[in-house]
């Protein structure tokens, strides 16, 4: 059964006001790994109050409106939905604690046939409610595996990203906790998808696995070891295509090529020899 194009059209999303604390920035870190190694003083100062800085990549939690697409008004197949790509910029290093506004819409709808899903793709802005400044967007695009047919435009999306053909210039392994998922979710995702054997069964995991924008994040991270010595302000924007889930408790290998003025990178679960985040690209200030 396609969506309800006519009900997405015309979809109202509520202004989402956030009150952020020092607390959230450093959860949302220890979500990611952070803080690994407690003599690290460079990744300390992401989880410890003392001189607090926030990971870029935390915009994507920030005026978050939920999943709304669970909502039966849309007439999505929510259990067939999957998170395929993200987009991110950011306009001002993002604040450790105050009060947030996120405004989102839907940008536009593909069509992809019946029988060969949809895409919405949807963006939000992100602004300090105290100053009014705008701190990012954020974008992304859902593609909705059981909607296809709804009668609309088969819309390309943005251009993604193309990796370098020659040999990365960096590698960078980050080892996850096989309670990382645990972790993650209590920056707001509570998708029990991440939680639950059962659920996670249910559509055909092994197992409970790793939101993907904790992948996203330990992205962030790989930049900002790799390239920038942590200095977050200079992550100025990323975008990744999610190609393949991570189970918590395995090793991510990215692999990083330096361009002028940004890298692009590409992540996969040596292992397993499967890549699970594709067509990567780091803006760098």
């Amino acid at each position: 059964m396609p969506l309800d194009f006519e009900a997405l059209s015309s979809w109202d999303f509520e202004e989402i006001q956030q009150t952020l604390t020092e607390r959230d920035t450093i959860l949302y870190a220890l979500g990611l790994g952070f803080g690994e190694d407690p003599a690290d003083k460079k990744e300390l100062a992401f989880v410890y109050e003392d001189g607090l800085k926030a990971v870029p990549s935390m915009a994507v939690t920030m005026g978050y409106p939920g999943f709304w697409l669970r909502n039966p008004k849309t007439g999505v197949n929510w259990q067939k939905v999957l998170h395929g790509e993200q987009w991110l910029d950011i306009y001002k290093p993002l604040p450790v604690k105050g009060n947030i506004v996120g405004r989102t819409k839907i940008d536009f709808m593909s069509d992809k046939g019946e029988g060969k899903g949809a895409v919405i793709y949807q963006s939000r802005e992100i602004f300090d409610a105290d100053s009014g400044e705008k701190l990012a967007r954020a974008a992304m695009s859902a593609f909705c595996r059981g909607d296809g047919g709804f009668g609309g435009e088969n819309r390309p999306g943005p251009a993604p990203a193309v990796l370098p053909e020659r040999e990365p210039d960096h590698i960078c392994d980050i080892e996850t906790l096989p309670r990382q998922a645990l972790i993650y979710r209590l920056s707001g995702d509570y998708n029990p998808l991440h939680a639950d054997p059962d659920v996670a069964r249910s559509v055909g995991f092994d197992r409970p696995i790793l939101h993907g924008l904790a992948t996203y994040g330990l992205a962030a991270r790989a930049i900002l070891k790799t390239l920038l010595d942590y200095d977050a302000a200079r992550l100025v924007g990323l975008d990744v295509r999610f190609s393949a889930p991570v189970y918590p408790g395995e090793t991510v290998r990215f692999e990083i090529w330096e361009e002028a003025g940004e890298a692009r990178f590409r992540a996969s679960i040596p292992q397993r020899g499967v890549v699970v985040l594709n067509n990567g690209a780091a803006r760098l200030a």
